[in-house]
């Protein structure tokens, strides 16, 4: 008969590869081959449990210790059944805690509260039920549920004519750019803070020596903000950046136009005589704002130009080309670098590039652009505007009222 020590000592040297079945089964082998005792001594030796060395004898004087497939431990349909399929409520349960419009109910314990798996655990177990915090992570996945962040995409309510807009600026943009004529898209680039401020991005330094910027975002009174307004040209995939020191008006957004068109747009384009422009329906160049209209037309008379403007639908901004095309390149190219000066936002905006061939051009412009300049209706009614068929606040052609 062999002693408890011989029995612990081949138990530990043959436990790490057995799987439960086996070593069941084993266990009731080593009893059975001790005789009289054998279990207690087991049991005792290898911290097998008499139940499981029982069961495994069983399974020996019945012949199933080969019934079963090796891979398999178990019987099919043995062993603990899951928590939802013995209580069938605790699903509908935890679902009522996670669904938005349950957790808005007046009477729901976590209306207010973050939806941690501790916390859902903890208020399952408060309602009688037995759970621990992984099992509640195993629920919601066997669901289809994963934590997710916010997603902009409710736009609120659409112009009827939003698409037609689209199709009408899109059949304008193939017809000057068959036409060899320029099209360019604009827009104002998201005002920067300019100082030792937080940037978005990341940047390689050594590790645990991040670039120290102020705490708290409050405009420097000597630097300011500075004002990137973007010029994009669809056919040559080229931008030119204007970054103002003053504030963002129709006579900033068409000066900045003006210096594009003097630095690149007659070299790109010397025998052109029409000019696209593509722009959101508000702000500095939107579709109600007179002094734009005015400005325009004081750049058609400068270079001559019969300037057609395309103004996006309102709520559609994010469809600007120049959002997708060029700003967006622009924020990445920030590498999470401090602009502490105008001539690094002018640097950094400049040395924008991209695998498809985007090239920029950026130029800091330091003049002073009055805000909250009035146009009377005598200078608006002087300005060669003729509006098109479709739409004529959106689409609209300004002539040049004398030659270049």
């Amino acid at each position: 008969m062999a002693s408890e020590a011989d029995i612990r000592q081949r138990y530990e040297q043959l436990a790490p590869a057995l799987n439960e079945r086996q070593r069941r089964l084993w266990a009731a082998a080593e009893a059975n081959a001790a005789g009289y005792g054998g279990v207690t001594l087991v049991a005792r030796a290898t911290g097998v449990s008499r139940k499981r060395i029982n069961r495994g004898r069983r399974e020996l004087a019945a012949g199933e210790a080969t019934a079963l497939p090796p891979e398999r431990s178990r019987r099919s349909g043995a062993g603990r059944k899951p928590l939802e399929v013995v209580d069938e409520t605790l699903w509908p349960a935890l679902e009522a805690l996670v669904e938005p419009t349950a957790r808005g109910d007046p009477m729901s314990p976590l209306r207010w509260t973050a939806l941690s798996l501790h916390r859902l655990a903890d208020c399952l177990c408060g309602l009688g039920y037995r759970i621990s915090h992984t099992k509640v992570g195993e629920l919601l996945k066997a669901h289809h549920y994963r934590q997710q962040g916010n997603r902009k995409s409710l736009e609120g309510g659409g112009h009827p004519d939003r698409d037609a807009q689209f199709q009408y600026r899109d059949a304008e943009v193939a017809e000057f750019l068959a036409a060899g004529e320029p099209v360019v898209s604009v827009d104002t680039k998201k005002k920067e803070l300019v100082g030792d401020y937080k940037n978005c991005g990341r940047e390689w330094r050594p590790q645990g020596q991040p670039e120290e910027v102020k705490v708290h975002d409050f405009v420097d009174q000597q630097l300011g903000r500075a004002v990137p307004y973007g010029v994009y040209d669809v056919a040559h995939n080229e931008g030119w950046v204007n970054v103002g020191v003053s504030h963002d008006t129709a006579a900033f957004a068409v000066a900045s136009l003006r210096c594009w068109w003097q630095e690149l747009g007659s070299l790109r384009y010397p025998a052109a005589g029409r000019l696209l422009i593509c722009a959101d329906g508000g702000g500095s160049n939107g579709s109600r704002t007179r002094l734009w209209k005015t400005e325009l037309q004081r750049f058609a008379d400068e270079t001559g130009l019969t300037l057609t403007v395309c103004h996006l639908p309102p709520g559609t901004s994010k469809w600007n080309p120049i959002e997708h095309k060029l700003f967006c390149f622009i924020t990445i190219n920030w590498r999470g670098q401090p602009l502490r000066s105008y001539q690094t936002i002018v640097s950094l905006i400049g040395a924008t590039t991209t695998a498809a061939g985007l090239t920029v051009r950026c130029e800091l412009d330091p003049r002073e652009y009055a805000a909250g300049v009035e146009v009377s209706d005598e200078e608006l009614q002087q300005v060669r505007l003729t509006r098109h068929a479709f739409h004529g606040d959106w689409n609209y052609t300004i002539a040049p009222r004398s030659a270049t």
